[in-house]
């Protein structure tokens, strides 16, 4: 198992295109000004030495030379030995309403990007739990199968999006059915799902099925993320506003917040509707939540005492630089033996 300490500075491998365009660019640059004021023959004479090769191999050391640079930058690390650690913990499974209902603006800078944001600050203040992402709109899907990778679980949750399911539609059921999947630990006593959605929801909502999950053990807190007063839904290409929905009698269509609907899922789900309009009071509702919860013991095994290796790529750049110093831009005797083109001496 490894680790990248600094991926940005990958960026630096930009310079070697550069550095390869100003070379070529210096070789046509040279081969013309010669071309124009000397003949092939007073080359020759002037600088029977001179070797395309040498510049080629010396360029390809510098280029290699930069590269282990920059690697040594990276600091790329080794894990050495796997360690079973064990944590104390909440299994944390988050449903994401994914519909289009979400892009409205009346949050900024939407309510879908709103929610990630919810979701991820909580998240950040998680010690010892296991997360889950679930997105729905018109069905639901596993984003992220319970994980103890905080930093996973945020790069999926960051890509979601409105196009990730083609039906449309708020399913919420489909979600919490989904959601007792995600509990493989018979032994975790505390189960926890977050429903961030603005509770607009097109089917009627089946009790049974929030009933269900609080048989499996799973408390339901829903997090409102809209305003009451509603706003039209923007359809945007790249970022560029092209228009706003309508129903089927070209009327605009205006999306508010069901913070009623949302409530009623809490309450059968014995858990608490949250108002996500501040994200600080939140993330501190949902860390007084599981707070309070019993913690359950689970191992997982991860890589431990990861070890730098910028080191070695330091001494690669180094014999590098070594090399480059005792290279000569010219045809040293042993390869002049060897008459690898078949040239003919001027000696005779």
């Amino acid at each position: 198992m490894y680790q990248l300490e600094e991926p940005i500075y990958f960026y630096g491998l930009t310079t070697l295109i550069v550095a390869l365009f100003l070379f070529l660019w210096r070789i046509y640059w040279q081969k013309s000004v010669q071309k124009k004021f000397f003949s092939k023959r007073a080359l020759d004479r002037l600088g029977p030495n001179q070797s395309w090769i040498k510049s080629w191999i010396k360029f390809v050391v510098w280029a290699l030379c930069i590269a282990a640079l920059i690697i040594a930058l990276v600091n790329p690390k080794l894990g050495s030995k796997i360690e079973t650690v064990t944590r104390q913990g909440v299994d944390v499974v988050f449903a994401v309403d994914v519909s289009k209902s979400m892009l409205a603006e009346d949050v900024a800078p939407n309510r879908l990007e709103k929610s990630k944001q919810l979701v991820t600050q909580i998240i950040n203040n998680l010690v010892g739990d296991r997360v889950g992402v679930i997105g729905y709109a018109g069905s639901a899907f596993p984003q992220v199968p319970i994980t103890t990778d905080f930093a996973s679980a945020k790069l999926f949750l960051n890509n979601m999006n409105t196009e990730m399911v083609s039906s449309q539609g708020t399913a919420i059921n489909e979600a919490i059915n989904l959601s007792k999947t995600y509990y493989n630990d018979q032994e975790q006593t505390n189960r926890v799902l977050f429903i961030v959605s603005d509770g607009e929801d097109h089917e009627e909502q089946d009790q049974d099925a929030v009933a269900a999950a609080v048989e499996a053990g799973i408390q339901i807190y829903t997090i409102g993320v809209g305003s009451s007063a509603g706003a039209p839904i923007p359809i945007k290409r790249n970022g560029i506003l092209q228009y706003y929905k309508r129903d089927q009698d070209n009327n605009q269509v205006i999306t508010k917040l069901n913070a009623q609907n949302l409530q009623n899922i809490a309450e059968w789900g014995q858990g608490k509707y949250i108002d996500g309009t501040q994200t600080k009071e939140v993330v501190a509702q949902v860390q007084d939540i599981l707070n309070a919860m019993d913690k359950t013991e689970f191992e997982s095994k991860q890589f431990t005492d990861f070890k730098d290796q910028f080191q070695w790529f330091l001494v690669l750049a180094l014999v590098l630089l070594l090399a480059d110093s005792f290279m000569l831009e010219r045809k040293t005797k042993w390869l002049k033996k060897l008459n690898l083109f078949n040239e003919q001496s001027d000696e005779n």
